[in-house]
């Protein structure tokens, strides 16, 4: 059986030549992403096989139950939330995924908090138009960093902290006293607490109906004189017009995101302010938290396997509730 397979939102182009993909099938690969649903149901509608990077394209009931011919999603990492699996369960539609590296989300962590705590872009800038120093940096060594969100990415990114002979403050909804004892951070009690105590608070929460929007106004209110916000998990979880407030009137003093609410992010993006932007307030990335060559080859390479499993009538790596679909004839 030859299959179809879409290969989504490939933006540096290098899905071909990162994994061995079955000879035999014939594939596309899109660089761009639709938004727009009936456009993606036309580009969707002739595949047997979808593979999706993260959350890039989401693929919702509505989208799934236009979709005859497919009988496959293979996603990037081990959880994608915005995957119906449910729907796609009902549908017959096998959902799968593959390993994911923690490590270059938290390398990229301590990658902003350098480059904003150093002023690295503002100074850059002022280097390459003839300029020369226009600020005062400051070192991570002393400083207190606060982690919202104590999972692995976070654990990953305390480790990496350490180095820097920082302070690990650390707060989540499961994360007891006990539980931070003996990981030897130190807990806060509650969200405002960490936020008033932490000279860096980074975010790395899963986006979920709990989560969104938790971090607002009062949080950023909170924060001490100085401290700088980082944001490398999912845009939602932080209400962006609330930072944008606080970093005008001083709490955050400076901010990185690299997740956004909508991605790509638009040209319009209130988050695209050149005042705070060319000040070196405010840092953006376009989510580079897992856009690595080694965690790309590991997502290609097992989306090809998955592939292959599933052809075979052993589907590995199945993520919910998934009917295991074998192919049809």
């Amino acid at each position: 059986m030859t299959l179809r397979i879409a290969v989504l939102d490939d933006y540096a182009g290098i899905a071909r030549d990162y994994a061995d993909w079955p000879g035999e099938d014939r594939i596309e690969v899109f660089r761009d992403t639709i938004s727009d649903p009936d456009a993606l149901v036309a580009r969707l509608l002739p595949h047997n096989v979808i593979c999706v990077m993260r959350e890039r394209t989401p693929l919702p009931a509505t989208i799934l139950e236009r979709l005859p011919n497919l009988r496959l999603i293979v996603t990037s990492g081990a959880r994608n939330l915005s995957i119906d699996t449910a729907a796609a369960a009902r549908l017959g539609i096998t959902v799968c995924g593959t390993e994911s590296r923690g490590s270059a989300t938290a390398e990229l962590t301590m990658t902003l908090m350098l480059a904003l705590s150093r002023r690295i872009v503002p100074e850059a800038n002022s280097a390459s138009a003839g300029g020369w120093q226009t600020g005062m940096g400051r070192d991570l060594s002393g400083l207190t960093l606060g982690i919202v969100g104590y999972g692995r990415i976070g654990a990953m990114v305390a480790r990496l902290a350490r180095v820097f002979g920082m302070r690990i403050l650390a707060w989540s909804r499961s994360l007891t006293p006990e539980k931070a004892a003996a990981l030897d951070v130190d807990h806060a009690a509650s969200l405002t607490e960490l936020m008033a105590g932490a000279d860096i608070v980074s975010v790395h929460l899963v986006l979920s109906e709990e989560t969104r929007g938790l971090i607002g106004a009062a949080e950023f209110a909170a924060m001490r004189p100085g401290a700088l916000f980082l944001n490398t998990s999912r845009g939602p979880v932080i209400q962006v017009p609330a930072l944008l407030d606080g970093l005008r009137n001083g709490r955050p003093a400076g901010a990185a995101l690299d997740v956004h609410d909508i991605e790509p992010l638009p040209q319009d993006a209130p988050q695209i302010d050149r005042d705070l932007i060319d000040s070196g307030r405010l840092l953006l990335t376009p989510h580079l938290g897992y856009v690595s060559e080694q965690t790309f080859r590991l997502f290609y390479t097992q989306m090809a396997e998955d592939i292959a499993a599933w052809k075979a009538g052993a589907p590995i790596r199945v993520i919910g509730a998934g009917a295991q679909s074998t192919p049809k004839a």
